[in-house]
């Protein structure tokens, strides 16, 4: 059964987005489930405010969004998503690149905060 799909509720800005591209292997021992686990788990962790994430012929784009430098610094030394970093190294993972941006202006149509359209900077 699928979740319905959405785009994550944040604050206003600036927050901090976490940018995770991957490429997989063939490998799947456990990966679904601690794909779910993960995602508990960050959801329970201060700052989270949300995450989209996309998977189409084994190319992966996963953004997280936090409220602090901070946030994200804790998220990264938890020890379960530590272990899910080395197995994502070992066994999941072909290649894949983190990037963290501060996000200065969120905007768009549907969105229940801020319902004016800005036009691109």
């Amino acid at each position: 059964m699928s979740e319905a799909i959405s785009i994550a509720e944040t604050l206003e800005p600036p927050y901090y987005a976490v940018i995770f591209t991957s490429v997989r292997t063939h490998v799947d021992d456990d990966y679904p489930e601690m794909a779910k686990r993960m995602l508990e788990l960050a959801r329970e962790q201060p700052g989270f405010l949300g995450v989209e994430s996309v998977r189409e012929n084994g190319l992966g784009v996963t953004v997280s969004y936090w409220a602090s430098e901070d946030a994200i610094g804790q998220w990264k030394q938890n020890l379960e998503h530590r272990e899910a970093q080395s197995r994502g190294q070992s066994e999941w993972y072909s290649q894949y690149k983190v990037r963290v941006a501060r996000v200065e202006r969120d905007y768009g149509f549907g969105n229940r905060h801020n319902t004016s359209v800005e036009p691109l900077a």
